[in-house]
């Protein structure tokens, strides 16, 4: 919302696109934007409009486009006083090129777009209207947002503060969110649903249901010839990241495959926002970009109450613990420490290994430092890994982290799992 406010009130404001995953809130956001900020908002669904998915295939004449949308809407269009929501934007391909035309023709008005397969449409050849829209990412609610869903904004603000004496103070409240946040994940409507109701039941038919939506869209927006391999790969990421070495094994999907087999579905997955990619890299180095494997990645998914739905992680052993969940607690534990970083840090996520035994879970860069992070499910720190990388490369930074309260050591910072949006 921050971030929607600082555009609303930029000089030079370019017509905004909403991208992420379908179900991670983007048309909630962009209303209530609408409705907190504007005095009024012509709200345009394509998917559900035919008709306004045709204004666009006659020309790019903002005036007549602005007309046809008052019609139909029959909200009064003002500059800065009517904020223009286009919904579901890839149902109108040619709705996305129009973004190019408010921008030079009619930056006065205040243009929001959202659509949940963008990615796709660029890659099949859609004319993005490249330097004349700005983007925001939207993901799944982190676990501090999921702490202020929860009402415990008190303690999300220590975390942010970095008030660390008072957040070693309630670590078991901290666990005890972090153990519901496992389960529920931040798909928004899984999070609201146990804010008011409080049922994990109902939680895990919601995010079944998300799951069905997401595999109606393979069915619904992908050749025939790949939805196949799609299926596979996303069936197949649970079962790569149970794995001790997390490097995505395509033998895995099937016996025998090869790289080029699944490399469509796996960019398909990744352009709709459903899977992230963390690459591997040679050397520890600045800049890690230059040192990418670009052969060997793992694969995450966008959620982890989704991951844990997929993986049917019944809610006692998340919460509780048991013998059949230990094997996967790692693989949990390293999808939400993948899932705050990308929403919550600015950093890119990359990994380390110098041998299958001896892995470092995730490389950062940053202030032109190279930082190793460790993670560990629970209290238990032996750093084997992180104490061979240490000794080898001399890294000025180096954090691991685990259940354990904050504390610095001489070379190590341990940083609580709750608390790694202070990354």
């Amino acid at each position: 919302m921050k971030e929607l406010v600082r555009w609303k009130n930029k000089r030079n404001r370019k017509p905004l696109i909403l991208k992420g995953a379908r179900q991670v809130g983007k048309t909630w956001l962009m209303k209530e934007f609408g409705n907190r900020y504007f005095d009024r908002i012509a709200y345009v669904n394509f998917d559900s409009d035919s008709r306004m998915r045709s204004i666009f295939d006659q020309d790019y004449d903002i005036s007549r486009i602005i007309r046809m949308i008052n019609i139909e809407t029959g909200v009064r269009i003002e500059p800065e006083k009517t904020l223009i929501i286009f919904d579901e934007v890839q149902e109108a391909p040619k709705a996305i090129s129009s973004l190019k035309y408010f921008c030079e023709n009619a930056p006065e008005y205040a243009v929001i777009a959202a659509g949940s397969l963008l990615g796709v449409l660029i890659h099949e050849g859609v004319s993005f209207p490249v330097g004349k829209v700005e983007t925001i990412e939207i993901h799944p609610m982190s676990y501090g947002e999921f702490l202020t869903a929860m009402g415990e904004e008190t303690l999300a603000g220590l975390i942010r503060e970095k008030d660390y004496d008072a957040v070693n103070m309630f670590s078991d409240r901290y666990i005890h969110w972090l153990k519901l946040y496992y389960y529920i994940g931040g798909m928004p409507e899984a999070v609201n649903d146990y804010a008011e109701n409080g049922d994990i039941i109902t939680v895990r038919e919601i995010q079944n249901e998300i799951l069905k939506l997401y595999e109606n869209d393979f069915s619904k927006h992908t050749p025939d010839s790949e939805l196949p391999r799609i299926r596979m790969v996303w069936n197949s990421v649970p079962l790569q990241l149970a794995k001790e070495n997390k490097k995505f094994f395509f033998g895995q999907i099937r016996q025998g495959a090869r790289t080029k087999d699944f490399e469509l579905a796996i960019e398909w997955l990744l352009d709709c926002g459903l899977v992230g990619k963390v690459y591997r890299v040679e050397k520890p180095a600045i800049p890690l970009k230059a040192y990418i494997d670009f052969s060997a990645f793992k694969i995450y998914l966008l959620d982890i109450g989704l991951l844990g739905a997929m993986s049917e992680l019944d809610a006692r052993s998340i919460l509780e613990g048991n013998d059949l969940f230990t094997e996967f607690k790692g693989a949990l534990t390293e999808q939400y420490v993948y899932q705050q970083i990308v929403d919550e840090t600015e950093y890119t996520p990359y990994y380390f290994s110098a041998s299958s035994h001896n892995e470092i879970d995730f490389l950062i860069q940053k202030e032109g430092k190279v930082v190793p992070v460790e993670v560990k499910a629970e209290e238990n720190v032996k750093a084997k890994s992180l104490k061979a990388y240490w000794e080898k490369y001399k890294p000025a930074q180096a954090v691991r982290t685990s259940m354990a309260n904050y504390r610095e050591q001489n070379w190590l910072t341990n940083l609580p799992l709750y608390a790694v949006e202070n990354l």
